[in-house]
């Protein structure tokens, strides 16, 4: 905060100070630098004690809040790291036989010692499949999950309208339960070339599952996921490789 203090000298007649009529620069410094907007009038009695007076500079708070807020978002998070906030929406697509969700995932980093960040789980798109329960109702308690990577997302947007494919997931792979649980996402061209189907296949030996849920999706909503999925993918890998 800028601080001024004037003290009153010899005897002056009354009579009104105004700090645009200063112009000398080297007698009042501090006034000079003032814009029009920020000057005040002093009135001096001659008679009273020597009075003080404080002025306050708006600048000076602009920018001690300034630097607060600088000082608060150099915290250690992948934000520092140069990386933009993102918010992610996801997108839902509701049929008569099962709703699937997309949400994309943002990457997720842990501190070194250095001060850099590192990766500790990659980006991705989860793609969320409920079955119906009834008219307008699904089942989220039944829900299955797949997650597409970043390389699977591709494969999606490359895929023409009369073109298939498949993706094979084993949660446990290369640990103690591998091949225990088996998931099938198969991406295939409707009869008529209208769109494509969804198809999830879950096969759980731990938990005694084996479920299909399948999705019509129209040319129209499959041209929404693929620009989407465009999207996240440019943002996923920039933040992978930032």
């Amino acid at each position: 905060m800028l601080q001024l203090q004037l003290l009153s000298s010899p005897p002056l007649t009354p009579q009104t100070l105004n700090l645009n009529s200063i112009s000398n620069p080297k007698l009042f410094p501090s006034f000079s630098s003032l814009n029009s907007s920020q000057t005040r009038s002093f009135k001096f009695n001659p008679l009273s004690k020597p009075s003080k007076f404080s002025l306050k500079c708006r600048q000076s708070e602009y920018f001690d809040q300034k630097q607060r807020f600088n000082d608060s978002s150099s915290s250690t998070s992948p934000s520092s790291l140069g990386l933009p906030a993102r918010f992610y929406v996801g997108h839902s697509i509701y049929k008569g036989k099962a709703a699937l969700t997309v949400e994309p995932r943002a990457p997720e980093f842990v501190p070194l010692d250095s001060g850099a960040f590192k990766i500790s789980r990659e980006g991705f798109v989860l793609l969320q499949f409920a079955p119906a329960a009834g008219v307008r109702q699904y089942d989220w308690s039944r829900k299955q999950v797949f997650s597409l990577s970043v390389t699977e997302i591709g494969t999606l947007i490359s895929l023409g309208l009369r073109e298939s494919c498949e993706f094979f997931h084993d949660p446990f792979k290369g640990k103690s339960d591998e091949g225990k649980v088996r998931k099938v996402l198969k991406v295939e061209p409707l009869p008529d070339g209208s769109g494509h189907f969804f198809n999830l296949g879950v096969q759980n030996k731990l938990l005694n599952v084996d479920e299909n849920v399948y999705i019509p999706i129209t040319r129209g909503e499959f041209t929404v996921l693929k620009s989407a999925f465009s999207i996240v993918q440019q943002i996923l890998l920039a933040q992978q490789h930032t």
